[in-house]
């Protein structure tokens, strides 16, 4: 008896004994060779019905109806649904109806999955369907899936849509709602068109550590950890541009990688603190170039997922067809706010953001309440594909100092729907100017900015011993994604997003039960019936609860002594 679990489960766990019983092992070792799948045979049939005269096919059972010798089921793979149709005498061409009259119709639930061989045909209601010659059972579910009901429309209602549910039990998720797995298949579609282009162009997919003595390449707070073993700290990356520019030092023309970021800041609907990034760095090449190198990837990945460079994201039809518009960061700020803040002190700009409401502390540097300026009064406007350009130099400690503009750097942040998508620079390859750069990150730590970059002793070495000319890019995967899949939130387009630990419900110990006068062999019976304090117990109806426990008495087969009415009704004193 397993009184903890439901009622379904408890009757799950039955069948898998009475499988085993049977000789059937619910979870056989032995591969299982399938040579079709379930949206090929809906799409291709009708053209070519020869083609389906003996398949394999396997999924999850994830509908019945269960007639006498006859049944149809709908199995669903990785690729959708398909109706099959069992015969039991065809499935038992022995006198041992087991398989079907046992196995199938009494043993066998949503959400296993079964293997099937047969041919396709067309039922008399004119739908594709698998006639089953032998069936193997692949592996026994032991919880019920959530019912998700559909219309003869296919519209969903009573559907597994609670956002948090779905995001902790993904595997749930894609299973009862799959059309959601498509975010995932674009999800892939947009990384590999992307390595594809930066393949054609010869530049080269390399791997950068992740573990880091020194937190840099992007200002943020890390994460961080200790290695017993050489007794030091480390830091989770917060971005892997200065390993990566170490390569083009090393003598690569063009490197890029795909690789996790990890930065301790808050969550919200486009923040996840493990994300996926693509930075990549081009020796002899600057910002304006990979403007144009940036429009030519995006409307591949456009072209790829939609077949179209115009994307419907919410409201609006974005174009990621170049050219895109350009704005210099103090020119949109003067657009959006009619205040210019070019030849402001850091105090002024200080004001400025005080009198819009915006709010900023003593450790914001001119750079930092210059980039709080924009990120309230400008972002949000940004819809179409927008270059932002050439920002204050105390922004940017990693960026070449602008070539004709004094107080600005080269480099550009790309803005699609009002939120940042990529971020480029001229990359900073004079050493002295560099450790320059990193000293003034150090005062502004010294003033309380927990996000202003570390001293990298080494990355100031590697550019003493010479960088080219190199331009830099980094694209924020995930955000690209909810562009490409029409998705708001971060999390969608995740398959498994970090979530608050799982909240448990408060449970009274079995004493507590006891010493509320239930008799210790009851108490699991009592926390079967959905009691799990006293107070949820002491709050129920003494007449009901003395009834359900006769039924749960005869349903779980108990032998245990009634507890008189009176007895339970001393329960609720």
């Amino acid at each position: 008896m397993s009184i903890g679990l439901s009622e379904q489960e408890i009757l799950r766990r039955e069948s898998l004994k009475q499988l085993r019983e049977l000789g059937i092992e619910p979870y056989p070792a032995e591969t299982f060779t399938i040579n079709a799948h379930a949206a090929d045979i809906l799409a291709n049939y009708e053209k070519d019905k020869t083609a389906y005269k003996t398949i394999s096919i396997a999924g999850r059972i994830m509908g019945r109806n269960i007639m006498g010798a006859a049944s149809f089921a709908e199995l669903q793979d990785a690729t959708g649904r398909i109706q099959i149709y069992l015969k039991r005498d065809e499935l038992c061409p022995t006198e041992d109806k087991t398989l079907y009259n046992t196995v199938f119709k009494k043993l066998l639930d949503i959400g296993d999955f079964i293997g099937v061989e047969g041919y396709v045909f067309t039922t008399q209601t004119g739908e594709i369907s698998v006639h089953v010659k032998k069936l193997t059972v692949l592996s026994k579910s032991l919880r019920p899936l959530p019912i998700v009901k559909r219309d003869d429309d296919g519209n969903v209602y009573d559907g597994f849509t609670n956002p948090e549910l779905r995001y902790r039990m993904r595997y749930v998720d894609l299973t009862v709602n799959p059309d959601y797995k498509q975010i995932f298949i674009n999800r892939s579609k947009v990384i590999n068109t992307m390595r594809n282009y930066f393949d054609s162009q010869g530049w080269m997919e390399v791997e950068t550590p992740i573990l880091q003595a020194v937190h840099g390449g992007a200002a943020a707070r890390p994460f961080a950890t200790h290695h017993n073993t050489l007794d030091m700290p480390l830091f989770l990356r917060i971005a892997n541009e200065l390993y990566l520019k170490r390569l083009i030092v090393a003598g690569f023309d063009g490197v890029y990688e795909f690789g996790k970021m990890f930065r301790n800041e808050g969550m919200d609907r486009t923040h996840n603190p493990e994300f996926t990034s693509m930075e990549i760095y081009v020796a002899y090449k600057d910002y304006i170039w990979m403007m144009s190198m940036v429009e030519e990837c995006l409307e591949k990945v456009a072209l790829a997922i939609h077949g179209n460079p115009v994307v419907k994201v919410g409201e609006h039809e974005i174009n990621f067809a170049g050219p895109y518009e350009k704005l210099t960061m103090y020119e949109s700020i003067e657009k959006y706010t009619g205040i210019d803040v070019s030849a402001m002190s850091e105090d002024e700009i200080r004001a400025t953001c005080t009198s819009l409401n915006i709010e900023v502390d003593a450790s914001m540097g001119r750079g930092k309440l210059i980039d709080e300026l924009f990120s309230e009064k400008v972002e949000a406007n940004l819809i179409q594909p927008t270059y932002i350009t050439d920002y204050p130099l105390e922004m940017t400690p990693l960026a070449k100092k602008h070539r004709s503009k004094d107080g600005l750097v080269e480099r550009f942040e790309l803005f699609v729907n009002g939120k940042e998508i990529a971020n480029a620079y001229s990359e900073l390859n004079d050493p002295i100017d560099q450790k320059e750069r990193f000293e003034e990150q150090l005062k502004l730590a010294a003033r309380g900015d927990d996000e202003a970059m570390a001293m990298d002793d080494d990355f100031v070495r590697a550019l003493e011993y010479g960088m080219p000319p190199t331009s830099g890019l980094g694209i924020g995967i995930d955000r690209l994604v909810m562009l490409m899949t029409n998705q708001s939130t971060i999390q969608e387009v995740l398959f498994f997003p970090q979530m608050r630990p799982e909240k448990k419900a408060k449970v009274t110990t079995d004493q507590d039960f006891v010493d509320a006068g239930v008799a210790a062999d009851w108490v699991p019976v009592i926390r079967k019936m959905g009691f799990n304090t006293v107070e949820e117990l002491k709050a129920g109806n003494p007449n009901k609860v003395f009834n359900d426990l006769g039924g749960m008495r005869k349903k779980l087969k108990l032998e245990l002594a009634m507890p008189s009415k009176a007895e339970v009704e001393a329960w609720f004193a």
